[in-house]
């Protein structure tokens, strides 16, 4: 977690300086929005446009300080054993190109996660409860905040999850490791991909929620502490062999 002075980057609704004007006005306030005053935290600035190419991996190893939001404290740690049954929501183009909790830079179009927890960067497997649907996502930012909510995904993400159009799902999520800071990953990510063997129902859900990124300086892992190129391997039919220790 990168907090700073409990003051924080706000990836997951908050326009940059510039925007927050315009943001409040009700015609062009997207539903990924929400008041910097509910949270007590600052916008993350947007450093790449949004046609602009934004670079794979660029951030720190972290997992930081326990943190509050909202009223509620968040102790950041890794637990190999992590395994969560809970909602999912997801968030887009309001926030690409903004820089995530560990300097990194948001792209809808990877397989992305904020996680309130687990180290940055890391993997997790996320899988759709009811569609069965199934993908190892790189969690490189902090968030989501909103009661029952366990994990904020990238768009691209919620897509191949199959519900990017409910906006919500029930999900478990797990542990897979720790993930190297070049982030490129996209082949391992997208060869872990599991499709599901039911349809979404799209009366279910809600509209999505919010993503708080903490952006700022946070302790950095101990010594002797490195992350292992990927937690599994690739084979030559594009499934993903886990390395046995």
């Amino acid at each position: 977690v990168a907090l700073f002075a409990m003051s924080a980057a706000l990836l997951a609704a908050c326009a940059s300086q510039p925007e927050p004007k315009a943001m409040v006005n009700k015609k062009t306030r997207s539903k990924e929005y929400f008041a910097e005053s509910e949270y007590g935290v600052k916008a993350s600035p947007r450093v790449i446009s949004r046609n602009g190419r934004i670079q794979r991996g660029g951030g720190r190893d972290q997992l930081g300080k326990p943190y509050q939001v909202r009223g509620k404290w968040y102790y950041p740690k890794e637990d190999k054993r992590y395994a969560k049954v809970g909602l999912a929501s997801w968030y887009g183009d309001a926030f690409h190109g903004r820089l995530t909790a560990n300097g990194e830079v948001y792209d809808m179009t990877h397989l992305t996660a904020a996680h309130p927890t687990m180290p940055l960067p890391s993997y997790a497997r996320v899988t759709n409860l009811k569609t069965g649907s199934s993908v190892i996502v790189r969690v490189n930012d902090r968030g989501p905040y909103h009661e029952g909510r366990i994990i904020d995904v990238s768009e691209r993400a919620a897509q191949m999850l199959d519900y990017a159009n409910t906006g919500t799902a029930q999900v478990k999520v797990e542990y897979v490791g720790r993930a190297p800071l070049d982030g490129d990953d996209d082949q391992y990510l997208m060869a872990s991909y599991h499709p599901g063997n039911r349809a979404p129902d799209p009366s279910d859900g809600l509209p999505t929620g919010v993503m708080v990124a903490m952006n700022g300086p946070s302790p950095s892992l101990p010594a002797g502490t490195a992350a292992v190129p990927f937690p599994g391997q690739l084979t030559d039919s594009g499934s993903v062999q886990p390395i046995m220790s």
